[in-house]
């Protein structure tokens, strides 16, 4: 079947597409599936393991097609032609900050890797105690969980901040490759394996390398994510405020917040984990609203100016369907970031949630978030967060 962009006489034909982006040499693939729509031009998803990624505002530009990425602030520019895409993926960062990086796409082509792998002579699943090096030798700790059927491979790493979301690719032989694209982060992560230990390498955005090593632990553990951001002695509440959306000052200590339970929420719009977590808050709190829950979002922008960060935000709010209030709370950077909430030990990292009582008292804090990619750590957070939001209520 083909799908017409009558506009531009262009034929996309509908079906799965074999996607690679450039980055540092190194090829990273995905897939993509094009859907025919009753309009003109047809949804891109974009595929990695479980995930689906929905892509439906498309356009033309001169000659080329203008894939939006859906939550995040980029987009894929490429040329059509017959059965080929070519073009670039470009971050549209503050500044004008160039970020673009070769794309191209070959119809009809289903494998992520190799398309005739050799046969797998390892087996990757289960959970492996990871350590990554950066090249000037500093360490950090994460956790693989890998699921492995025959040549197909699946999984991600969890670090004490957050996950590598859905990771897809192969075993060949004792090799393995793993890619992952979601509008923001591009990943690649190849390396050996013998029986129970592994090498490896990755490679992210157009800079970003680390080699790793990991050895297969069942009971591998990581610092505990309620301890590592915390209150400094003397506070037990928070205090702010910050510009919501429509440049309006809001205060947690506001008449809308008093006597009621509050979940904040420390976040970016450029953030892949933080969409996940999002994902999950926005349909909790329309559940929870009229229960006493209040939510708020404090956004920290890779740009420092209001106007250029709302447009950001507001698309992330859009997508997402998030009815609670954000509010722009300043840069990423991580001491501009500590100025704007000086009662805590530090911002480690985005996304951070906060949980208040109707007193309005501090009672945990949650650093990073495990998102549906990591499985059964993912089910248990939503667990415990529903188990806390209900206590906090009740009380």
């Amino acid at each position: 079947m083909l799908i017409i962009i009558k506009a531009h006489a262009q034929a996309i034909p509908s079906g799965i597409w074999r996607a690679v982006l450039m980055i540092q040499n190194k090829e990273v693939p995905f897939l993509i599936e094009v859907i025919e729509r009753k309009e003109n031009l047809p949804t891109f998803v974009i595929h990695n393991g479980e995930e689906r990624i929905q892509a439906t505002e498309i356009s033309y530009s001169n000659d080329s097609l203008v894939i939006n990425m859906p939550v995040f602030d980029s987009e894929i520019i490429a040329k059509v032609e017959k059965n080929n895409m070519k073009g670039i993926f470009r971050k549209n960062l503050p500044g004008n900050a160039i970020y673009r990086v070769p794309f191209q796409a070959q119809y009809g082509e289903m494998h992520r890797f190799d398309k005739n792998p050799d046969k797998a002579s390892e087996n990757m699943s289960g959970k492996w105690e990871v350590t990554f090096i950066n090249a000037d030798g500093r360490t950090s700790q994460a956790i693989g969980i890998f699921n492995q059927k025959e040549n197909y491979l699946t999984g991600t790493f969890l670090t004490p901040t957050g996950d590598y979301r859905f990771l897809e690719g192969q075993v060949s032989g004792n090799r393995f490759s793993l890619s992952t694209f979601n509008g923001e982060s591009i990943l690649l992560f190849e390396g050996i394996v013998q029986g129970d230990s592994i090498t490896g390498q990755t490679w992210s955005g157009i800079s970003g390398n680390r080699r790793w090593q990991a050895k297969r632990n069942e009971n591998a553990q990581l610092p505990d994510p309620e301890k590592l951001t915390f209150l400094k002695e003397g506070y037990d509440r928070l205090s702010f405020r910050f510009p919501n959306m429509n440049n309006k000052l809001v205060s947690i200590d506001d008449e809308r917040y008093k006597g009621k339970v509050i979940v904040v929420q420390l976040l970016g719009s450029w953030c892949p984990n933080c969409m996940d977590e999002t994902a999950f808050l926005a349909p909790y709190y329309d559940a929870n609203k009229d229960k006493g829950l209040e939510i708020i979002g404090l956004c920290y922008e890779r740009s420092p100016n209001f106007e250029e960060s709302r447009p950001r935000i507001l698309k992330m709010m859009k997508r997402l369907q998030v009815n609670y209030e954000m509010l722009f709370a300043g840069t990423t950077d991580k001491e501009e970031a500590n100025k704007t909430l000086p009662m805590l030990n530090a911002v480690i990292a985005y996304p951070t949630t906060i949980f208040i009582d109707k007193k309005g008292k501090v009672r945990k804090i949650h650093t990073g978030f495990s998102g549906p990619g990591t499985g059964s750590y993912y089910t248990e957070y939503v667990e415990e967060f529903d188990r806390l939001v209900k206590k906090l209520l009740s009380e």
